[in-house]
């Protein structure tokens, strides 16, 4: 089966393999993200990094398959945008997004021996779709609701209630 035909960024899939074959790859991402900007060691004040390195091996994959349009991965993608939404659980500033991507893209170059410089543009590419897709989340949900919207659900909401059974 040509794996180029069915997953765009097969590249990908095969350059994440070779960096975690270096067991120390995930580790050293922490690193050179937690030095990359002053705000984000305080964001991980309180966390488990043994919990944290599985949930980003698992996000990594989860975005290259993001990116080339896989939907299987669509809950997990929405479970991490809401996590790192401006209202959710870990929020992420938008403004340091930049930051973890040029600190995965340095990591993944000095890990993936075939690294070069078309890869690493395959790379930025497909990060910057799930970026992409976190911002456009959190913006949508930051975006307050017009009086139309409100009304709608409201007369949504009124016509429900209507078909449901009255209790006696």
């Amino acid at each position: 089966m040509d794996t180029a035909v069915t997953d765009p960024y097969a590249d990908l899939h095969q350059s994440y393999g070779r960096c975690l074959r270096d067991k120390e790859f995930i580790g050293r991402f922490y690193d050179v993200f937690l030095a990359s900007n002053p705000e984000v060691p305080a964001m991980f004040a309180h966390t488990d990094f043994s919990k944290q390195r599985l949930a980003l091996r698992r996000g990594i994959t989860m975005a290259i398959f993001h990116a080339g349009g896989s939907r299987v991965v669509d809950r997990g993608i929405n479970e991490m945008a809401a996590v790192h939404a401006s209202g959710g659980r870990c929020p992420v500033p938008a403004a340091l997004y930049k930051d973890w991507v040029a600190s995965l893209l340095k990591v993944v170059e000095e890990a993936d021996p075939e690294a070069d410089e078309a890869l690493m543009a395959r790379w930025r590419e497909a990060l910057g779709v799930v970026v992409g897709t976190f911002q456009g989340r959190d913006a949508a949900q930051a975006t307050p609701e017009s009086p139309a919207q409100a009304g709608a659900r409201g007369l949504f909401s009124r016509v429900m209630q209507g078909l449901r059974p009255v209790s006696r």
